[in-house]
Parts: C-alpha cells; structure tokens; sequence
C-alpha cells in the first residue's frame, strides 16, 4: 500500500505541475477560440488606480497612462487614495489639469476604494491597475481592442519581469510558467481571473465588493464568467514591474492563494458542471492547492516503503529539501546557487500554498502585506 500512495502522490504531483500544462496546451493548439479584436474599436474608458502610501511610483504611473496613444478624450483616470499619509494626495492634485480625478477615502481597504472608484466612474469599459508597474504606449488600446469581441468580458494585461538577482530572476520564471498557462487557457477559452496590477473589464457585469475580499483579479472576472462571456489574456499589453524576492514573493502567494478559498465559498459553481472550464479549474487552481500536501503524502508513504527502497526514497526527498534550505548560506553567483536557488523558490511556493489555509483561522485582511 505504501508504493501505491508514493506513485499516487508521486503522479499527482507531476500531473499538477507539468502533465496538464502539457496537456492544456495541445488542447489550445487543437481548438483554439481567437478574439475577433478589432484596431479600429474605440470605447470610453475608466483607469482607476486603487492606491495606499504609492508615492515613490505614482507619478511614473501616471505619466505613463497619459503617454499612452489611446485617444485622451475618451479616457478618465481616478486615482482613489486608501487613507494615504504619503505625498500620494499631493501628487496626483497636480495632475488634476491633465484630467486625473482624486478621490480622497478613508483607510479602508483595496475592495474599498476600489467599489469608491467604480461608483464615480462615467465609462462603459472600466481598467484597473495598480500603482507601481508602467505600461507600454500602445498597452491601453491593445486591451480595449479585444472588447470588440462581444463575447470578451474582462481582459487581462500581460505583465512583465524586469530582471534582478538570481533569486529574483527564479521569480521571474516562475512568472513565465504562469503566464504560459495562463495564455493557453485564454486560446481555449478563459482564465480565471486578470493580472490584478492590469486589468479591463465591461461595467455591467460587475459586482460589488466584499471589504474583505483578497482577490479583486479573480472576484470581479468571475462575475462576468460565469454570466457567460469569456476572460482573455492580451500579450500585446504589456505592463512591467520590479523584481522580488523570494520572500516578498511568498507573502504575496500565501494572500492570492488565500483568496482562492474564499472564492470558492463565494463561487460554488466552480466544483460544478455550470464552469465551463471545470476540468482546468480542478487540475489548475484547485490542483495548486492540494500540491504542498501531495508532497508531504509522498513523504510519509516513503517512511512505510520496504528497505532498500525506503532509503532511497527518503535520501532523494532529503537531499530535495536540504538544496533548498542551503541556498539560504550559498553565496550569489556561485555555481552551486544556480541549483539551490530554483529548489529554494519551489520550496518557498509550496509553503506558501500550504499557508494559504489559515485564511480559515484568521480575519483575511491579516494576510494583506506590502510587497517590497
């Protein structure tokens, strides 16, 4: 029974991480749906940037949007200030003459301001966006673009990494690995949610936030989901971001990962026939969840394995977790921190993950943390 759990949890493991991206992309490959997205469409558009204490990037932010080469008069940027102490308030009052709206709200949360900055906006199509990445010039019209589709309902910017140490590099291909799945789903179908630091959506089909909500990105796209419309990814809109760490990078994963739980309270049709997408949903988001815990069985069932097998199997998972936890005393640019450093990361993610859960024991605005 033992090598039978081992196996078990051995090929769930695999299948979560690498057989079903396979597998999801041959499936795009088979059957894709293209977005009938159109250059010559134009839509009024609400930029709304949901931000707490974001001065050291706020003028860059902006500077960016207003560069943009999507038309100006049909643009309306809201700036909705989360109770900031920093020069935040200031900085956007000075971009007022070019068309930025302040709103000025007490400390009350991201799904606060941002259900502040939904209700004042006048436009059919709202874009959100957070404070700290850039935007390419061309980025805006290519994400309105796809609203041409009737069938699009929300579309997701495609985000960037800039490079930065090793460790941070590792982050960043974890990043590709994401996005390459998540661009397979959107040439089937959908996604299941937006890049949250960019994001459009059609203003009919959102939903008031909950003010404890972790997951913007996921929340507002599954309302127009599961109202029937599809939720893309533009490659050609493309924002970008600083680098972060390992650890910057676990804090932020224990919080999405989180927010997925609480979803799946507030979107039961997930686990059911109503999601289109159900056999992606379970081997993608659910199957994340659950992979932190196939590790561990596999690592338990090794312990009840006949000798020498059992040796083997309990040398090769220590040796698996002792890379990782050394990368920690291995210097930069040593040939040995281009082993440890990825198995630290994956070892990191899989923490993360398991972490998630305690979003069932504490108040989830305790899991908000600012990315460094």
């Amino acid at each position: 029974m033992a090598r039978i759990w081992l196996l078990v949890f051995v090929l769930a493991a695999v299948y979560v991480m690498a057989g079903y991206p396979v597998l999801l992309a041959w499936l795009a490959r088979r059957s894709p749906a293209p977005v009938k997205a159109s250059l010559e469409y134009r839509s009024p558009v609400s930029v709304l940037i949901a931000a707490y204490n974001g001065g050291l990037y706020l003028a860059a932010k902006l500077d960016s949007l207003l560069d943009s080469d999507y038309p100006g008069e049909l643009v309306e940027i809201i700036v909705a200030s989360d109770g900031s102490t920093d020069e935040t308030n200031a900085i956007a009052r000075r971009y007022e003459s070019r068309g930025v709206r302040l709103l000025e709200l007490p400390r009350g949360g991201k799904p606060a301001a941002l259900n502040a900055a939904i209700e004042a906006a006048s436009h059919p199509i709202l874009l959100f966006t957070d404070v700290r990445q850039t935007l390419d010039r061309s980025s805006v019209s290519s994400l309105i673009t796809c609203f041409a589709d009737p069938h699009v309902g929300a579309a997701s910017g495609y985000l960037v990494i800039r490079s930065g140490t090793t460790e941070q590099d590792n982050v960043g291909l974890y990043w590709r690995y994401e996005r390459w799945i998540r661009t397979n789903l959107s040439a089937l179908d959908s996604i299941f949610g937006a890049t949250g630091a960019f994001y459009a959506m059609r203003r009919e089909l959102v939903r008031k936030m909950p003010a404890d909500i972790l997951l913007d990105d996921m929340f507002l796209p599954l309302a127009a989901f599961f109202q029937g419309y599809r939720l893309i990814l533009e490659e050609k809109a493309r924002i970008y971001d600083f680098p972060t760490g390992v650890n910057a990078e676990f804090r932020r994963k224990v919080r999405t990962l989180a927010g997925n739980y609480q979803l799946f309270g507030i979107y039961p049709e997930l686990f059911t026939f109503r999601n289109r997408m159900l056999l992606h949903f379970l081997s993608y988001k659910f199957g994340r969840l659950l992979l932190p815990w196939f590790f561990l069985g596999a690592l338990a069932a090794s312990f009840f394995l006949p000798a020498p097998l059992r040796e083997a199997a309990l040398l090769a998972q220590g040796l698996f977790y002792g890379l990782a936890i050394t990368d920690r005393f291995v210097s930069q640019g040593s040939l040995l921190k281009k082993l440890t450093s990825p198995l630290w990361t994956v070892v990191s993610m899989l923490t993360a993950t398991a972490c998630a859960i305690s979003i069932l024991f504490v108040p989830a605005q305790q899991l908000w943390k600012p990315t460094k």
